[in-house]
């Protein structure tokens, strides 16, 4: 009986024993797996957005604005001024900017005959007239003189065309693409054949097509 009873206590020991050592393995095997786990990077399933596209285009709407503020354009400024000539200006520019460049006005400008407030546009003409001529400055709030000032003619209101049986060599370079030369083939001519009958009758003159015709028809007047 006693041999039994010390059998089972060996049996028991064993079992013991092969318990403990079962229960550390267990232990150090899910210690392992769980250190594996912490380590292993998460995946968000967000969908990260670059900070240059989250933001608003705000920052295009800039660049566009400044853009075309710095964008070129070129003015054609003549009459009483000290250095008539054609001048680069920002598309911003006013027709005071202009006139500064251009020297500043003459002794026998007639600063009435200009808006010095008025916004330039592209192959616009700036005409300051001398004190005696009939030159207006063009009101700002007038639609259709907009219109003609964006198309760059002249700087007078549509109400003041000019007269080409009338007009001084000056009076006609106000017209576009009327230079020095051609303006005064124009006096020749009227001073030879009398005054002109018609608008269309300009293109009797040398240098005068069919094309120029069109361009000048609602900018001058034979009455």
């Amino acid at each position: 009986m006693k041999m039994i009873i010390a059998q089972l206590k060996e049996h028991l020991k064993l079992v013991i024993g092969v318990s403990i050592v079962l229960i550390l393995v267990v232990f150090f095997w899910l210690k392992s797996t769980t250190n594996r786990i912490e380590d292993t990077p998460i995946l968000s399933d967000k969908i990260s957005v670059p900070e240059q596209n989250a933001q608003p285009n705000s920052k295009k709407l800039i660049e566009s604005q400044k853009s075309e503020i710095n964008k070129q354009i070129m003015v054609d400024i003549k009459g009483a001024v000290k250095k008539p000539a054609v001048y680069k200006v920002n598309s911003n520019a006013r027709v005071n900017d202009v006139i500064t460049l251009a020297g500043g006005l003459t002794s026998q400008a007639d600063g009435k005959s200009i808006n010095l407030a008025q916004k330039v546009t592209d192959e616009m003409i700036i005409y300051v007239a001398s004190v005696g001529e009939n030159v207006t400055a063009v009101p700002s709030s007038s639609p259709t003189d907009k219109a003609i000032n964006e198309q760059g003619k002249a700087v007078t209101t549509t109400s003041d065309k000019v007269n080409i049986n009338t007009a001084d060599i000056a009076q006609l370079q106000t017209l576009k693409g009327i230079g020095a030369k051609k303006a005064q083939d124009i006096l020749d001519y009227r001073e030879q054949n009398g005054p002109f009958k018609t608008p269309e009758e300009l293109g009797k003159v040398s240098g005068f097509g069919e094309k120029t015709i069109e361009k000048l028809r609602e900018s001058i007047t034979v009455d």
